[in-house]
């Protein structure tokens, strides 16, 4: 049975949006117009500002629509919602002052209304949107809007869901039955059934809304069974593949010689993507490095006089297909240990239980020996890897993209040929995941996640979160 609870939520934010919008060039008119003294450019009525505005609407809304503000993937991920909000609010400023020029239309009474209008929709459309959330979330802890999920499988798949929709009403899925080989009693917020037409049997008073599937059955009449029962029902139907690594990454369906196939790319940067991800990085990139030029100079100036030694510390590193590159980094090592591995350094000053600590604490140690006070203060607010905007500007790395490794750190990875197929980026999924104290193989696993699963807005969140960390060291990269 279809659930509409998707839909009616992606209504209200169309209509939350609407109205922030509106509230917002209002108050920005009220701002500028009614309670500043200062003269303005041209003399638009109120009516006649907010009926032009109100007719552009729609448009703004399309806007919204076409970079994903109503897909429940982003509305779902709280910092992937509020990048595209403020993108959103850009480009929906700036198709009112387009539409303005071309049909040579006064809206504007001055030009701070467009500034005060733009800051402001974006503030006005977080207060909402998060409105929203609460509402949405109050209502689940009732039971309206839930969507009832039976699970078909005994995988680790299966018991991964179970866990992960376990807090219905954070999720607003809930688990209501499972069909597994053997009878678990472990759980009791689900009912366990041993065959499917059970299951069926069972919940009969309980609607359905998702079936998922995690294993396919060597019977094929049993797999035809589940999906021809959730299509005449209509209720959603997921498979989750039993080969977790051949649907990840980018997928092509298509016909080959007249036959349906599916394509699996190793990475979903392909294409246009590494187009516009190059792009992205010369553009912003140069941004950067202009910003930060003078701030090197002091570090460089400030290395000098209180760590004898290089400036500036370099490295043999591995990026996209096996390629070695040079590093650039502010040296923030002590000369004694400088271009040593970890376990070299540590294995020098006697103490190699450091390695094994360092490893396990995601390449970290609060007080690590190696590292002068100065370099302390670099590598906490992540000052010692400005130089590598060299890098990036050379194409050497990506702004974005898995940590560049040493092939001696890389070398017995299962999956470093999947990382590798990527250029390797200044930060990552790994350096913005929120936790220092992850282990090497973890990291590894997110740097995987982010080859198999990039997104230009996926970037652009990891650029912003790390922004966030280095600024106010809350995860520091």
């Amino acid at each position: 049975m279809k659930n509409n609870a998707s839909l009616v939520y992606s209504i209200a934010l169309v209509l939350g949006d609407a109205i922030a919008i509106i509230a917002a060039f209002t108050l920005a008119y009220i701002l500028r117009v009614s309670i500043s003294h200062v003269p303005i450019t041209a003399h638009v009525h109120a009516l006649t500002y907010i009926s032009i505005l109100t007719s552009l609407l729609p448009f703004w809304i399309l806007i919204f629509a076409l970079i994903g503000l109503y897909a429940q993937r982003v509305y779902d991920n709280r910092f992937s919602e509020i990048s595209r909000l403020f993108i959103g609010a850009f480009i929906g400023i700036l198709f009112v002052i387009s539409y303005a020029y071309v049909t040579d239309t006064t809206i504007f009474p001055a030009r701070r209304v467009t500034i005060y209008a733009w800051l402001l929709a974006f503030a006005f459309l977080l207060v909402v949107r998060s409105l929203n959330r609460i509402g949405r979330r109050s209502l689940f802890r009732y039971g309206v809007g839930i969507s009832n999920v039976l699970l078909v499988g005994d995988t680790r798949s299966t018991s991964e869901l179970i866990e992960s929709l376990s807090a219905t009403d954070q999720t607003g899925f809930k688990v209501v039955g499972v069909v597994r080989g053997e009878h678990d009693t472990s759980h009791a917020h689900y009912r366990h059934f041993s065959t499917f037409p059970g299951a069926v049997e069972g919940l009969h008073d309980t609607p359905l809304h998702i079936i998922i599937q995690t294993e396919l059955y060597a019977d094929n009449d049993q797999n035809d069974e589940i999906l021809t029962y959730a299509q005449e029902h209509h209720i959603a139907y997921r498979f989750v593949p039993g080969n977790s690594e051949l649907f990840v990454g980018k997928i092509d369906v298509g016909l080959f010689h007249s036959v349906p196939i599916i394509a699996v790319h190793q990475t979903a940067l392909i294409g246009w993507g590494r187009v516009v991800k190059r792009l992205t990085d010369l553009f912003l990139g140069s941004i950067m490095l202009i910003i930060a030029s003078p701030f090197m100079l002091i570090i460089a100036i400030a290395i000098k006089l209180f760590m004898p030694g290089p400036v500036f510390f370099r490295q043999v590193r591995l990026t996209r297909f096996n390629h070695e590159f040079n590093v650039y980094k502010f040296r923030s090592n002590n000369m004694t240990y400088n271009g040593l591995s970890p376990e070299e350094a540590f294995e020098k000053m006697g103490r190699p239980e450091l390695a094994v600590r360092y490893r396990a604490n995601g390449d970290f140690l609060e007080d690590d020996p190696r590292i002068p006070p100065l370099g302390r203060f670099l590598r906490k607010f992540s000052l010692d890897e400005l130089p590598q905007l060299f890098n990036v500007i050379k194409g050497d790395i990506s702004l974005v993209g898995p940590r560049a490794l040493i092939p001696k750190e890389l070398a017995l990875y299962r999956k470093r040929h999947t990382i590798l197929s990527v250029k390797s980026g200044l930060t990552g999924l790994a350096q913005v995941s929120g936790r220092r104290d992850i282990s090497f193989e973890e990291r590894r696993t997110l740097d995987v996640y982010y080859v198999q699963n990039w997104t230009f807005w996926g970037d652009m969140v990891i650029l912003a979160r790390t922004c966030w960390i280095v600024l106010f060291h809350r995860g520091a990269v």
